[in-house]
């Protein structure tokens, strides 16, 4: 299954053969970047920018029309938020990274939080390095800000890099763990005393645009567990009730980006001579999106606002600092599937909510029986692992109970494929796309024994939330734009890769990665030839 490009743009970018009258590469790149900002923004589906062009006038609108635009797979098949942004700086797939799904991503409590308010948190199980590494590596004096709602989102696309990474800790103020510092900052000291998320209790989320703008329908039952999906939306008028709901609404990420322009200024970020790195991962999308849908009123204004919200960081990484020294990436980490007998832009009639809870519990209450421990045949995430040794000692076949195990799942409705690992790793992975892209997830020594996948726009039931996750190309493909003098604007055509990002940016920069990557430089999006390769 090839990934599926999206339509063109035609009133929102140009061609990349109109990209002729730009200046030279010679002037474009005179000075090499002091910024580089990474944008992540968290379910932003690489179809939306079709979807909402007319009515994106920021900067959304504007990195689509003056960057250099591709439609991007994050090319693995656990499409949730701690692959995604492990991948976004590194070059690397989860396979690589060791970041594999969201319940083995950053949580530790050997990291707490400072002052509380949630789990502790760290990079421990992320190997290899990242953009900031190399950066530093070239220039010690390189410094990094990694900022989200989310703390995964914050910590990921610096790797295991000491630098400093903030995340909403859930009680209005942002934080960091112990593995980054011992106490916060007086910047984010003084921010968090603002008491922004308290002082928003009772407001409400009403439409930026006429509701005429909007075709899409505001009644739709399904949306929101049932509950609250007619606009407008309020805050709780109890303060602290307020901070808590805050990330559900727009207003999580315009804090979220006053928080990180703040750090930049506090830092003087950019202004040499060193080149650093600002990376900002704004969450409200991926919040939005599992609460309303992909197809819902709310998602639509949540773009747009987002579109303005990206025109004021490039007015402001515009101002006060030569903007032609700024460079940026915008993408994202996932896309979503939309709700199952819910209208949809995709063709979803046809979709499924799965359940293989009775198959999982039918096998393992049988495998009980016959001396192997449940924890020996674990399913977790439509992944069946298995302790082979806990087999051996009971006497059990581990082959003859997966291969059963496997005929009796696919056999379920919404099911598409199940597959064992050591059938995957035989695949042709050219043109088998979801076999590649669960390769792209673990490592020999750690993979699961076997892997379900289900039908494009199926779900795992019964739940009631939009849902990622999936290796079809609604959740794998995203955004990949650069912007700043050193790339050619235009739209181009070709799917790349999200681990192609990090090796394109330590070109321009002249940094060379510090290990080999998946990720290949996008030459094409260069105004002059790369001058950095990977080893």
């Amino acid at each position: 299954m090839r990934p599926r490009c999206i339509g063109a743009v035609a009133a929102l970018v140009v061609t990349a053969s109109a990209t002729h009258a730009q200046p030279s590469a010679r002037a474009a790149s005179a000075e090499p970047p002091r910024l580089v900002v990474l944008i992540t923004v968290d379910q932003l589906r690489a179809d939306y920018a079709d979807r909402f062009q007319r009515q994106l006038t920021g900067g959304l609108g504007r990195l689509y029309r003056e960057g250099a635009a591709f439609t991007g797979a994050q090319d693995h098949a656990n499409t949730e938020t701690a692959p995604g942004h492990a991948s976004t700086l590194s070059g690397r797939f989860p396979s690589h990274t060791g970041i594999a799904r969201n319940s083995a991503g950053v949580a530790d409590p050997q990291a707490p939080l400072l002052g509380g308010g949630g789990t502790g948190a760290s990079p421990f199980r992320f190997r290899g390095s990242t953009l900031i590494d190399w950066m530093r590596t070239a220039d010690p004096r390189a410094r990094a800000l990694s900022v989200s709602r989310k703390d995964r989102g914050a910590i990921l696309p610096l790797g295991r890099a000491h630098q400093q990474a903030y995340w909403y800790a859930g009680d209005g103020r942002f934080t960091t763990s112990t593995y980054y510092a011992d106490t916060l900052p007086t910047w984010v000291t003084a921010f968090n005393a603002r008491r922004i998320p308290q002082s928003r209790a009772g407001q409400a989320w009403t439409l930026l645009l006429p509701e005429s703008e909007y075709p899409e329908p505001d009644s739709v039952p399904a949306e929101s567990g049932g509950r609250g999906y007619l606009f407008p939306h309020v805050l709780p008028s109890d303060p602290d009730s307020a901070a808590r709901q805050f990330p559900e609404f727009p207003w999580m990420d315009d804090l979220t980006m006053e928080l990180a322009l703040a750090g930049m200024r506090e830092l003087r970020l950019g202004e040499g001579p060193q080149t650093d790195l600002l990376a900002i991962s704004l969450s409200t999308t991926d919040a939005v999106g599992h609460r309303y849908g992909p197809d819902s009123r709310e998602l639509h204004d949540q773009v747009l606002r987002l579109d303005r919200l990206l025109g004021r960081l490039l007015d402001t990484l515009g101002a006060g600092r030569d903007s032609g020294r700024v460079i940026v990436a915008l993408t994202a980490d996932h896309g979503v599937a939309p709700y199952p007998g819910v209208r949809s832009s995709d063709p979803n009639a046809g979709a499924q909510r799965v359940n293989l809870t009775p198959q999982y519990e039918t096998a393992r209450d049988a495998l009980a029986r016959r001396g192997v421990p449940e924890a020996a045949f674990a399913f977790v995430d439509g992944m069946i692992g298995v302790d082979r040794a806990a087999f051996a000692r009971a006497g059990v076949r581990v082959d003859s109970v997966l291969g059963a195990f496997a005929t009796t799942v696919a056999r379920v409705p919404g099911v598409q494929r199940v597959d064992l690992w050591s059938d995957l790793v035989r695949a042709d992975t050219t043109r088998d796309a979801v076999a590649r892209r669960w390769l792209h997830m673990f490592t020999p020594a750690f993979a699961p024994a076997l892997v379900v996948t289900l039908e494009p726009y199926s779900v795992w039931g019964p739940a009631t939330y939009a849902q990622h996750g999936s290796p079809h190309d609604y959740d794998t493909n995203v955004p990949v734009v650069f912007y700043g003098a050193p790339f050619r604007p235009g739209r181009y055509d070709r799917i790349v890769r999200v681990v192609d990002i990090a090796p394109t940016l330590a070109a321009v920069l002249g940094v060379p990665p510090t290990e080999p990557l998946d990720g290949r430089v996008l030459r094409e999006a260069l105004r002059q030839p790369a001058s950095a390769e990977q080893p």
